[in-house]
């Protein structure tokens, strides 16, 4: 056969007029048919308009019923499928994080505030590298499907750049460049113009991004764009883990020359850290109360001697409870345990060679 007439017969194979019509309207069909005949045959018959009347009343509603709920099943199957393409998406953008990461133990989980997305506004990953652990969690404006592109710029961009950037400064500037490209890319698509328009709405977005490297020696180094610092658990209580101050968050702003790479200490064996986005602690129950993240941490690690599943279903369940079975804000927290055995030259000391003190209250710091 020649190679023309194949390619012909692949054409009329997918030519319009042969084109399988769609599932909906073979769903729809059916009952559209089913009442054109039903209101013909009342208007028209004549049985219809003596004895028969309540009889062929009873045959009309009883198949109708049918072809009602044989529609709402093939819809509800359409619908678990759109979930579950959906969910396989937002999975490989948010993937699932192993248990353990170079000697660091890790729980994490993600609530959106949309119904309809698994996955919304937040950000984190966990990567082993040769330059250390390196850790990011952020927060994009908005919430829903609306931030999942800005999520995947800025998710890729750092799963390649902690790979290839020596310097956590260098991992920052890489995220900075990919948000900005996104921006721009998305305002050409919303506003066919060149540039970023200042009075696009997408001249207004920005991401709180929170960067960390931990050394093999449990050496903690940290890049803060407005998002707040995590916490730090250990025997001797719960505190945060630095009072720096932080920088504007990622978009609106220029990011400065000298970004300036903090030293927030060791993460001794035993202790851990919990990321979380600002979704959590702003979380209302029905007074207005905000929701009292330190307080629930302190009691779950004196349940659970700090186990990153146990601290964090500990929070989850204890913040649906609180708001009422679903936040209004994305929601991401992240609890990670340094399981490393102890070095000798490393004793039970900070980051400075001085004994680790123990947590105390948190001063007031201004967050962006």
């Amino acid at each position: 056969m020649r190679p023309g007439a194949r390619r012909s017969d692949r054409t009329l194979r997918r030519s319009p007029g042969r084109r399988p019509p769609p599932r909906r309207a073979l769903a729809l069909g059916p009952p559209a048919v089913w009442g054109a005949v039903a209101t013909t045959y009342k208007l028209a018959c004549p049985l219809a308009q003596q004895g028969a009347r309540i009889v062929t009343s009873a045959v009309f509603f009883a198949v109708g019923t049918g072809l009602v709920l044989h529609v709402r099943r093939a819809l509800l199957r359409e619908l678990r499928q759109a979930r579950a393409v959906a969910g396989a998406a937002q999975s490989v953008l948010l993937r699932r994080l192993p248990p353990r990461v170079d000697g660091l133990s890790l729980a994490a989980a993600q609530l959106s505030a949309d119904r309809g997305a698994a996955v919304g506004g937040d950000l984190y990953e966990v990567i082993a590298t040769e330059h250390g652990v390196r850790v990011v969690m952020g927060d994009v404006r908005g919430h829903g499907l609306a931030a999942i592109g800005t999520v995947a710029a800025v998710l890729g961009s750092f799963r390649e750049a902690v790979h290839d950037e020596a310097e956590l400064a260098g991992v920052l500037r890489r995220l900075d460049r990919a948000l900005a490209r996104h921006l721009r890319e998305r305002a050409r698509a919303e506003h066919p113009s060149t540039g970023l328009d200042p009075d696009s709405p997408v001249a207004e977005e920005f991401v709180t991004v929170l960067l960390l490297e931990i050394g093999a020696d449990g050496e903690v180094h940290a890049l803060n764009c407005g998002h707040p610092w995590p916490y730090l658990l250990n025997t001797h209580g719960v505190a945060p883990l630095t009072h720096a101050d932080c920088l504007p968050p990622l978009g609106p702003f220029p990011l400065p020359a000298d970004l300036p790479v903090a030293d927030v200490g060791r993460l001794l064996p035993g202790e851990a850290l919990v990321l979380y986005t600002d979704g959590v602690e702003d979380a209302r129950d029905a007074r207005g109360r905000f929701f009292p993240l330190r307080v629930v941490l302190t009691e779950a690690t004196r349940d659970h001697r700090l186990s990153p599943q146990a601290v964090l279903r500990a929070v989850l369940t204890r913040l649906l409870r609180h708001a009422g079975g679903r936040p209004t804000d994305d929601v991401a927290v992240l609890v990670l345990r340094n399981d490393r055995s102890l070095s000798p030259c490393a004793g039970s000391t900070g980051a400075r060679g001085t004994a680790r003190p123990a947590p105390t209250d948190p001063q007031p710091t201004n967050h962006w």
